[in-house]
């Protein structure tokens, strides 16, 4: 388990979830076997792909869970629940399987990024915690890399645990920015729990507590030679800022034999201010310095700058990337996907709504990505029943399961299954890997995707499709409740 916070959060989950739990237990549904899936509907900010994080916490969670005698005490002083349902709850633990896509994967509407398969109660008791991790990292993970790949190459530092909603916001919000791309953050938790490169330098503070700017740029470089990157907006970036972080590097870097240095921007025209700035660098001899940039960025506004011709070298970047301002909402959602009967047959259910976007895909399922094998690019992702195989050494037509005329056959092509285990009969299996990992990991599937598919604006509609078993199973299900 990870440092940042021991709490046992078995309590976390919304009112009705104990309602239900109760409800199961006095009609004798309680060890009813469930299948639920974790999906989310739209991508935010319009983007083509959205990126799942938030797995090790959630298994973090399941590993812990546990209801304590005070928990008990306050859910008796509801008066609501049953006697036996409390004593049931007193030696209750997590018994079912999860299954789940491995952290870093780009995931993409309508598919399950996980799936419960559990008694009724236990996975309705699990639903909440694990919906707000996935929602919540998977949220920040997608904003991450839509700025990481507007700097095109240059390193974004995540900046935003002030401005972050609470303390999981910051330090979970910087982990899941990391492996989405982010060189490091300014959190210094996420550091020492998760691993995440933390680092910084001044405020504008420092800047004042000094009775003038050169003094404040001479004690910084004396004290940090080897990490001397000043703010030089403090007062004026180009009348005083640059000029005294040029003495300052001038008088006491270079007797160092020390080059490598750094200013950073955090007000103004930027791109004006950088373009000065750079030119006043190079003429001084400081060719080696770096040019950093803050203040309320984003991936537009990032964009938009480097096409204006910004010279800068490096991003600091908080409100807008820790909150997700633009779409502060993920949107995963839980939905029940089958039962098992008392002879082990599981039997599909389905969600129906006036909204299309609404209605469910129903069974118990797997996710196979088809990978095209000459160009190594994810063509398109299937879902179908969990007994169905894919054998990639034969052809395979897909379709687009609302426009069914929409086919395209696929034959030199590896399919590779997106959902793994984690949990098999309450006992975690799964090895989780380095955050390191994880983020190589992320890069590297990323880079599968087709360009067309990253476009910022109006991206390509990556396929999701269902196998023809599962799409029949479907409108048969439809067909029934219309009849």
């Amino acid at each position: 388990m990870n440092l940042h916070d021991q709490r046992n959060y078995t309590m976390l989950f919304d009112f009705y979830e104990l309602t239900m739990g109760n409800g199961y237990f006095l009609t004798g549904m309680d060890k009813r076997k469930c299948y639920f899936d974790v999906f989310f509907r739209q991508v935010p900010d319009g983007g083509g792909f959205a990126i799942c994080v938030g797995l090790e916490q959630v298994i973090d969670y399941i590993n812990n869970l546990k209801f304590t005698d005070e928990d008990i005490a306050y859910l008796r002083s509801k008066n609501v629940f049953d006697e036996k349902f409390l004593v049931f709850l007193r030696d209750f633990r997590f018994t079912g399987d999860i299954y789940a896509v491995p952290e870093g994967t780009p995931v993409f509407p309508g598919e399950p990024i996980l799936t419960v398969v559990a008694p009724a109660i236990e996975a309705q008791l699990v639903e909440t915690y694990i919906l707000l991790t996935l929602n919540h990292q998977s949220l920040i993970a997608t904003k991450a890399n839509r700025i990481v790949r507007a700097a095109n190459g240059r390193p974004i530092s995540e900046f935003g645990s002030r401005r972050a909603q609470g303390s999981d916001g910051a330090v979970l919000g910087a982990r899941a920015a990391y492996i989405a791309g982010c060189a490091g953050t300014a959190c210094t938790m996420t550091d020492r729990d998760y691993g995440v490169p933390a680092g910084g330098t001044m405020a504008h503070s420092w800047v004042q507590m000094f009775d003038d700017e050169y003094t404040a740029f001479k004690t910084y470089c004396e004290l940090y030679p080897n990490a001397a990157t000043l703010l030089v907006d403090t007062y004026s970036v180009l009348k005083s800022g640059v000029p005294n972080a040029i003495k300052a590097f001038r008088e006491v870097l270079l007797p160092k034999g020390i080059t490598k240095c750094g200013i950073r921007i955090d007000s103004g025209d930027i791109t004006y201010l950088s373009r000065k700035a750079r030119a006043m660098l190079d003429a001084a001899g400081f060719t080696e310095c770096k040019i950093f940039a803050s203040n309320a960025l984003d991936e537009t506004i990032i964009r938009d700058i480097l096409l204006q011709g910004a010279q800068i070298d490096a991003f600091g970047v908080g409100e807008r990337l820790i909150t997700s301002k633009s779409e502060p909402v993920f949107g995963g959602v839980y939905k029940l996907a089958a039962v098992q009967d008392g002879d082990g047959e599981i039997i599909p259910k389905i969600k129906i709504s006036e909204n299309a976007a609404k209605i469910t895909n129903p069974h118990f399922k797997k996710v196979y990505r088809l990978y095209e094998k000459e160009s190594g690019k994810a063509t398109a992702d299937l879902l179908c029943v969990y007994d169905e195989v894919i054998d990639d050494s034969k052809p395979i037509t897909i379709f687009d399961p609302d426009y069914t005329w929409k086919r395209k056959t696929l034959t030199d092509f590896t399919a590779r299954e997106l959902l793994v285990p984690i949990f098999r009969a309450g006992k975690c299996l799964y090895q989780t890997p380095t955050i390191g990992e994880i983020r190589s990991y992320c890069l590297g599937q990323i880079d599968t995707l087709w360009d067309e598919v990253k476009r910022f604006e109006n991206p390509h509609n990556y396929y999701v499709d269902l196998s023809q078993k599962l799409w029949d199973i479907k409108h048969d299900l439809l067909n029934k409740a219309n009849a």
